[in-house]
């Protein structure tokens, strides 16, 4: 990449860092106003307006064009917006991995908010540490399972979300431990967002883990056994046309397509796996 090209980046980056942090301040300024009137419109413009950074943030120029790609899969602004992300909140992220979300909450989160980022992959923290500007905010948990699962100070966090791991963790067996770590981070009122790759109903869990799927009972049981209240649930991450049948499970389908060029057209016309999207509280 040209010196140039390279230069325009980082002042898009600038740009587009100031620009978001303005619109958070300004949600969070009108909120907090004395004025009951001012207090009251605040409120009942609150999801718009958060909606505004969340798209200024999707379509931010840092984001990697691989990643915007798979937005038509993975909704992130409406399920986002379902979870009921605030630019003023305190977010945990668990397993963050290769940053696909890091990469919207981090600028969202820069204002008022927090971010914690949780097991993300080595690749990832180097680019977030090159990156100051987008992710200097944001604070990074290791933890190591299925012993060291502290995602930071108990009742401290507004919003933990995860995405397409729970299979991982009931295959590893600490699953449990997960939720029970997810109920103690959040505040009394809090929610745990978790969305993953939906088997068909009736399956065994222990079985379809292997395959990257999980029967959506099974995972609203668990969570619930931790002390969770199942709330809602959305099927803005639906895929019908995904058969849950594939010899090598959803790494079958987009993006990893395991099988390379092999009935790669159709994989590629499914599309990326059918996923539930649940809402969880921590009762008050």
């Amino acid at each position: 990449m040209s010196p140039l090209i390279t230069g325009i980046n980082q002042s898009m980056r600038r740009i587009l860092a100031g620009s978001i942090l303005l619109l958070v301040v300004g949600i969070v300024g009108a909120q907090g106003s004395c004025d009951p009137a001012v207090a009251q419109t605040a409120v009942a413009r609150e999801a718009a307006s958060t909606e505004v950074v969340l798209r200024t943030a999707i379509a931010a120029p840092h984001r990697s064009a691989t990643n915007r790609a798979r937005d038509t899969y993975r909704h992130p602004l409406d399920t986002l917006v379902f979870y009921g992300l605030r630019p003023d909140m305190t977010v945990v992220e668990l397993w963050a991995g290769g940053g696909w979300y890091t990469e919207i909450l981090a600028p969202v989160l820069a204002g008022p908010g927090k971010l914690v980022v949780v097991r993300p992959t080595k690749a990832f923290k180097d680019k977030m540490a090159a990156d100051t500007k987008i992710y200097g905010k944001a604070e990074i948990v290791q933890v190591d399972p299925p012993g060291n699962l502290d995602f930071g100070p108990d009742s401290s966090a507004d919003l933990v979300l995860t995405s397409r791991n729970v299979h991982n963790w009931v295959e590893g067996g600490y699953a449990d431990k997960v939720y029970a770590s997810a109920f103690k981070v959040l505040k009394p009122g809090g929610t745990l967002g978790l969305e993953e790759h939906r088997a068909k109903p009736g399956t065994d869990p222990q079985k379809s883990a292997k395959t990257g799927y999980m029967p959506e009972d099974a995972v609203i049981k668990a969570v619930e056994a931790a002390g969770f209240k199942f709330v809602a649930k959305s099927e803005v991450n639906a895929n019908p046309k995904d058969t849950k049948d594939y010899e090598k499970g959803v790494w079958t389908l987009p993006p990893t397509l395991v099988d390379g060029d092999k009935n790669r057209d159709k994989y590629l016309v499914i599309g990326e796996s059918d996923r539930m999207t649940l809402k969880f509280v921590k009762p008050k």
